[in-house]
């Protein structure tokens, strides 16, 4: 049952962006959580319709990243990519927002043929367009696939207050990035390990200090 529901909600949210006119999709947006659901969803049913590495890179942001298992621009990576005759399948299973609404980070599952696992990407929206691009995209397999939620679970960043971010350098011979929005209430670290482990851990301003909502661990990297 947990499935179905999953879908009808993807359905419903693909509808109501299909149905707006341009004039409408392209205002500015106060914070809205199922906007970047809705962006999710959209970049999984770009990849079945045109391929899963021209969505990947119709949806990029020009400085995202993402791990093959090394971190790489992805835009550059990207270029020379063909598409694979089946994409990954995937669903959004949460979200967690800035609190000014314009970063997010969605997590969910994928699947393709007998091969399923998780996913993470992180998400700008441009206050002025409401234009929604990808800054991080990781994901691995799992032995066992991940279990949908009756609801896909929304989190926002607690307003009021605009926290000093720490920065870790890290260990030697680490690849490390870490990422803000623009008001300091989401981050994102991620790490690459000389032996091309990676961590990605995602934390947001709970109005005390940034709490982690996800930490992804690779220890022996693949890509779907």
């Amino acid at each position: 049952m947990r499935r179905p529901i999953l879908a009808a909600l993807a359905l419903s949210l693909l509808a109501g962006c299909a149905a707006q006119p341009d004039h409408l999709r392209n205002q500015p947006l106060g914070p809205n959580p199922s906007g970047f659901v809705a962006a999710e969803l959209a970049f999984a049913r770009l990849a079945q319709d045109k391929g899963q590495w021209t969505a990947a890179r119709e949806t990029a942001a020009p400085d995202a990243v993402m791990f093959v298992p090394q971190r790489v621009r992805a835009r550059d990576w990207l270029r020379s990519q063909k598409d694979p005759a089946e994409a990954v399948r995937w669903q959004p299973h949460a979200v967690y927002v800035s609190c000014d609404g314009n970063s997010a980070a969605t997590t969910g599952a994928w699947q393709k043929g007998p091969a399923h696992g998780y996913f993470t990407t992180v998400w700008q929206r441009d206050p002025r367009s409401g234009k929604t691009l990808w800054l991080l995209d990781h994901a691995d397999e799992l032995a066992s696939p991940r279990e949908a939620p009756e609801f896909i679970e929304s989190r926002q960043a607690v307003c009021g207050s605009r926290p000093g971010v720490a920065i870790d350098a890290g260990a030697e011979g680490e690849d490390r990035a870490v990422g803000l929005s623009p008001d300091q209430t989401l981050s994102w670290t991620s790490v690459v390990r000389a032996d091309l482990s990676r961590q990605i851990t995602v934390r947001l301003w709970d109005g005390t200090g940034m709490a982690t909502v996800i930490d992804d661990r690779v220890t022996n990297p693949k890509r779907p």
